[in-house]
Parts: C-alpha cells; structure tokens; sequence
C-alpha cells in the first residue's frame, strides 16, 4: 500500500516576501506571494502558514488562505507580514492540484533571512524586488 503512494517532484513553484510601497497607506510593506512559474494552472489552493522561534518558545496563530485558481506564468498575494515577524521562522505549507495530481510543499524562510540586504529582483513578477524560497 505504501509503495502505490506517488509523490511527485514540484517544479516552478515558488513562494516570495517582496518589499513594496502601498499608495493607499504611503508606505512601504512586505507582502507574501505565491509563484506559479509553470506551464499549468494551479487549482484548489490551500496555504497554511505561521511564524516560530523553538530556541524561545515563540510561535504565531496559525493563517489559512485559499485560492480557487493561479494561472501559469503568474502570482497572487497571500498576505501581508510584518516585520517583526522576521525575527521568527516563516513556514507555508502549500497544497495544490495540477490536473488531477495533488502536490504539497513546505516553504519556509529561516528567522532574520528577510531583511533589506537580500532583496533581489524575482524575475517572474518583473521588477519586484524580494527575497525567494524554493
């Protein structure tokens, strides 16, 4: 039974804190985004993420955001993190389908790894400038 269990390589899928200015509020935020940098649409997308520290015993509520659909080639915000948070470990537990194959993938971002020093271009949203996990 174990052995009929297929769990598949995910490719070109990405998550992403990226720094940018908010013209409603005028100023700057760090927002989370998923990359769908495939050839296929994701379908039936479940994130669950939260923040912790196990050195101090520190961790967050846990967040749960859905998506009904991402197209190839594109991204969509999942939420506003603010930055005292960066001082913890980030997690995003993702769950998807392509097709009628499920996938699932744990994405994290080590405690003080998001800072204003590892900001890069991410090539899939244009200019944005962020930092990436695979």
């Amino acid at each position: 039974m174990k052995k009929d269990i297929q769990i598949p390589e995910l490719e070109n899928v990405f998550m992403a804190v990226v720094k940018e200015y908010n013209d409603e509020f005028q100023c700057e935020d760090w927002n989370v985004y998923l990359i769908n940098d495939k050839e296929e649409d994701l379908e039936m997308i479940l994130i669950v993420s939260k923040g912790y520290d196990e050195d101090k015993l520190i961790e967050t509520s846990v967040m749960r955001k859905t998506l009904k659909q991402l197209p190839a080639k594109s991204f969509a915000k999942i939420e506003l993190i603010q930055p005292d948070l960066f001082k913890l470990t980030n997690f995003f537990n993702t769950t998807f389908f392509v097709r009628n194959t499920m996938y699932e993938k744990k994405f994290e971002f080590e405690k003080n790894t998001i800072k204003e020093g590892a900001l890069r271009v991410i090539k899939q949203m244009g200019t944005k400038e962020g930092i990436i996990s695979k």
